[in-house]
C-alpha cells in the first residue's frame, strides 16, 4: 500500500469537494486540516474498512 494518498472529500462547512493528502500510516487517528476553499478547520478521521481499504471521514470541528 502506498503511504500517501490523495483523497477527495466534502468540506462539512462549504460543501465543496476538496483534495487532501492522507498518510496511510495515520490509521485510526484524527487530525485537523483547513479547507482549501473556505479555510474552516475540518476534523479528518482516517481508518480502514473490512476490505482493508482506506476510509476518510470529515467532520465539522464542533461535531462530537
Amino acid at each position: 500500500m502506498e503511504l500517501l494518498h490523495e483523497e477527495k472529500v466534502c468540506c462539512p462547512y462549504c460543501n465543496e469537494v476538496i483534495v487532501i493528502v492522507v498518510d496511510s500510516e495515520d490509521l485510526d487517528q484524527e487530525y485537523i486540516e483547513d479547507c482549501s476553499v473556505c479555510c474552516q478547520p475540518i476534523r479528518v478521521q482516517v481508518t480502514t474498512n473490512l476490505n482493508e481499504e482506506l476510509v476518510v471521514i470529515t467532520y465539522n470541528e464542533n461535531d462530537a
